[in-house]
């Protein structure tokens, strides 16, 4: 299970900064390519942080780390939605990646919940 997620958190980072490619380089989408940027490759690396974790309270901070960041992903995947910034790709992409953050969210909130009731 933890090899599959880490390996999905990977593949959305890299398909979120493939994605922000398309992007046009303005100053306003130069600010939410970098916050998106960071916040989906941050989750990511904070998950793979928690699987080293010193102790249950560690690997439990690592996860609340990687879900926040997962949000916060999913927060900026929603307004280029809703600002239509990328007209000339295909909205599947950009649909898959906004539920693929749905998803992600709450299979890391599992994980903290099913890791504090233990």
């Amino acid at each position: 299970m933890e090899r599959d997620l880490m390996e999905r958190l990977f593949n959305f980072a890299v398909q979120v900064i493939k994605f922000l490619r398309e992007i046009p380089s303005t100053q306003e989408n130069r600010v939410i390519r970098y916050q998106l940027t960071r916040s989906a490759t941050s989750s990511g690396a904070n998950y793979e942080e928690s699987q080293a974790g010193s102790s249950k309270a560690d690997f439990i901070f690592k996860v609340e780390i990687s879900l926040r960041e997962m949000r916060e992903s999913n927060y900026w995947l929603r307004i280029i939605k809703a600002t239509h910034l990328v007209n000339d790709v295909p909205s599947d992409q950009l649909d898959f990646l906004v539920n693929e953050s749905e998803e992600l969210k709450k299979i890391l909130a599992s994980i903290i919940k099913k890791s504090k009731d233990q």
